[in-house]
């Protein structure tokens, strides 16, 4: 399947119907767009009457269109079947946080090339990355969401690039659309995490890049053994842990600090990565590393894959094994299993329709 080019953006279609206009015009058109109080171009009051016009007839007012909302069971996640103007398909997820505030689970991709064996969305190869607007905007459709249900005021306090794609693999409009938020929310970048399965070209490239901005890193590492870790991430480079070693010191050196440690995101799948033996050869290797903590990952269940959920006993004897070695380990709390949400859940098939366990809120 070949790699699709994504539709132009905002300020890309501003520039061709207005290329004389200064610069500030196009800080004034990312200004409209997370205005809370503006629907469409007609509200944007900075603009002339002419240039609105002409915007609301050829510019789209967000990139991004809900083909399908659920809700899961216990109220605590919605999911979103997110349609782009080219017609494609992609999936976003909101989720309850500890701080009874949201959390969006964004998308970089439609679809991803990493393959991890365990994940949905890799199943689906990579159609094509999302282009800027598409991945700041899934910040504005959940806004716009809770004032349709009369929960403006409720905020969204978290971002985690934890969706459909490798965010990596799409650097430049993962970063373009970072600074949109850190420029137009509250959001800060502490409250910003960008997971990748190991891109390294691009993990190095950001820790000389002056315009990355100062965000959390999470690393999918599903294993601290060479030969398992490529057998779960086929995409795993033959010196990726021992690199790994290395750029975590350089980005201890470079961004660490108490709130800019690195995470290494572990999923259990029962019989495979989850023995106390391997726990054990996870804490040998964070050791060697710097500024890191370890979560674990239950595997949440996905249509057409062997593996199976750790039992409750294994994740804690792993946790167990973790911790008597002094690392800082936590647990992901599974959250919108029940509608195909949870982490690794993420796939577009259209041929599906509901299981009879989501409960629909909309349909566009």
């Amino acid at each position: 399947m070949s790699v699709v080019k994504p539709p132009l953006t905002r300020a890309e279609r501003f520039l061709e119907l207005f290329p004389e206009e200064k610069p500030y015009r196009l800080r004034q058109l990312e200004e409209a767009a997370f205005r809370s109080n503006a629907s469409g171009f007609k509200d944007v009051t900075t603009f002339p009457k002419d240039m609105k016009e002409i915007l609301s007839e050829q510019v789209p007012w967000i990139s991004i269109a809900c083909e399908r909302l659920v809700e899961s069971i216990s109220k605590d996640t919605m999911k979103a079947v997110l349609r782009t103007e080219d017609n494609l398909r992609f999936e976003s997820v909101l989720m309850a946080n500890k701080r009874d505030q949201w959390t969006i689970c964004v998308s970089s991709q439609i679809g991803c090339a990493m393959g991890c064996t365990f994940c949905a969305t890799g199943a689906m190869g990579l159609r094509r990355n999302l282009n800027a607007d598409e991945i700041a905007d899934q910040y504005r459709f959940w806004k716009m969401k809770l004032q349709e249900q009369g929960r403006g005021s409720e905020r969204i306090s978290n971002v985690v690039f934890m969706g459909m794609g490798e965010p990596l693999g799409n650097y430049e409009n993962v970063k373009n659309a970072i600074h949109r938020w850190l420029t137009h929310t509250d959001l800060g970048p502490t409250r910003i995490t960008v997971s990748t399965v190991g891109v390294l070209m691009n993990m190095e490239r950001l820790l000389t890049d002056k315009d990355w901005p100062p965000v959390r890193i999470a690393i999918s590492l599903h294993s601290a053994n060479q030969k398992k870790r490529e057998e779960i991430v086929p995409t795993t480079t033959p010196d990726f842990l021992k690199d790994l070693i290395a750029w975590s010191h350089k980005y201890a050196a470079i961004h660490g600090n108490r709130r800019h440690h690195i995470t290494y995101e572990y999923t259990l799948l029962s019989g495979v990565n989850d023995t106390p033996e391997l726990a054990k050869e996870l804490a040998s290797y964070v050791e060697k590393t710097a500024a890191a903590k370890v979560n674990v990952i239950p595997w949440n269940k996905v249509a057409g894959k062997t593996f199976t959920t750790s039992a409750r006993e294994r994740i804690d004897r792993f946790k167990s094994v973790l911790r008597s070695r002094g690392v800082d380990v936590t647990e992901r709390k599974t959250m919108g299993n029940d509608i195909a949400a949870a982490c690794g859940q993420l796939i577009t098939d259209p041929a599906k329709p509901s299981d009879g366990k989501r409960i629909p809120l909309e349909s566009m």
